[in-house]
C-alpha cells in the first residue's frame, strides 16, 4: 500500500542489464554476432513485424516459416518414423505419415499445446523453437500422432464396443478411468450417445450399441477439447515403449453379435 510518497523513478543503471543474445544457443549466438550490418538490419526487421503481429499472424507465420524444415527432419528419422507406422498397422489405422500429414499434426500440436495452457497462439513461438531445436521434442509429435490417431479411433466406437476394449487391458480400471470415461463424458456433453434411463438394462441396449456420427473435423475438436497435450503424448509414448500396453482384439471389439451388456457401475 501507498504511503503517499511519490514513488522513485529507477535510473537506466538500476535495471538488469541482461544481454538477449547470451540467452541463445552457442551455435545461434556466434551466427548472430558475425552477422553483418546488412543481414543485421534485415533480421531486426523481422523481429520487429514479429513483436507488433498479433498471435494470430505469427502463428501463421510461423506455421508456413518452419513446417518444411520440421516436416524434412521427421521424414529423415527413419526409425522412428516406422516404429509409428509399425503401430498404426497393427492397429489396423490406415493414416499414411506424409508430407501433408505430418504438417497437419505439427500445427495441431502447436495449437493444442497453446489451449493447454489458456494463452492460445502466443504460445506458437516457443513450440515452434523447442521442435526445431529438440530431437526429443520431435518424438513428442510422433507420440502426439500415435496417441491421437488411437484416440480417434476410441471416439467412434459404440460405447459397448469401447467396453469391449477396456475389457481385454492389463490395467482395465485405469485405462477406463483414462481413456473411455473422458470419451463417454464427451459424447453425453456434446449429444453424441444421449443415454435414456441408462440404469434400466433393455433401455440401456439402444444408445450403448449406437455409433457416433462424427465428421473428421467434430472428431478433431473433441479429442482437443477432452485431453492435454500431455495426455495424448504419454499414450503414444506408452504404446511405442511397451508392446502389450494397448491390448486391441479387432475381431471381439467389432463382433456385431449384441451380448449381455454390463453396467459400467
Amino acid at each position: 500500500m501507498s504511503n503517499g510518497k511519490p514513488r522513485k523513478k529507477k535510473t537506466l543503471t538500476e535495471f538488469p542489464r541482461e544481454n538477449i543474445l547470451e540467452r541463445l544457443p552457442k551455435e545461434a549466438r556466434t551466427w548472430a554476432e558475425n552477422l553483418s550490418w546488412n543481414d543485421r538490419r534485415y533480421l531486426l526487421s523481422i523481429c520487429y513485424l514479429m513483436s507488433g503481429a498479433t498471435p494470430e499472424v505469427q502463428a501463421k507465420f510461423l506455421d508456413e516459416y518452419t513446417a518444411d524444415g520440421l516436416v524434412s527432419r521427421m521424414l529423415t528419422d527413419l526409425d522412428t518414423l516406422e516404429n509409428v507406422k509399425s503401430h498404426l498397422q497393427a492397429l489396423q489405422i490406415d493414416t499414411p505419415l506424409t508430407e501433408a500429414v505430418l504438417r497437419d499434426y505439427i500445427r495441431r500440436f502447436y495449437i493444442h499445446s497453446a489451449q493447454d495452457v489458456r494463452i492460445q497462439p502466443e504460445i506458437y513461438l516457443e513450440s515452434a523453437l523447442r521442435l526445431v531445436g529438440k530431437s526429443e521434442e520431435r518424438n513428442n509429435v510422433f507420440n502426439y500422432i500415435l496417441g491421437f490417431e488411437v484416440l480417434k479411433i476410441i471416439f467412434s466406437m459404440s460405447w459397448l464396443e469401447q467396453e469391449r476394449l477396456y475389457r481385454v487391458q492389463k490395467n482395465q480400471e485405469e485405462f477406463f478411468h483414462s481413456y473411455i470415461k473422458p470419451i463417454q463424458y464427451a459424447h453425453k456433453l456434446n449429444g453424441i450417445i444421449t443415454p435414456k434411463h441408462e440404469r434400466m438394462f433393455f433401455a440401456r441396449r439402444d444408445y450403448y450399441i449406437q455409433k457416433p456420427e462424427l465428421t473428421p473435423k467434430k472428431s478433431l475438436e473433441l479429442i482437443m477439447a477432452t485431453f492435454t497435450t500431455k495426455v495424448v503424448v504419454g499414450l503414444g509414448f506408452s504404446l511405442i515403449r511397451h508392446a502389450r500396453f494397448l491390448v486391441f482384439d479387432h475381431d471381439y471389439i467389432y463382433n456385431q453379435e449384441p451380448e449381455e451388456i454390463f453396467p459400467n457401475g
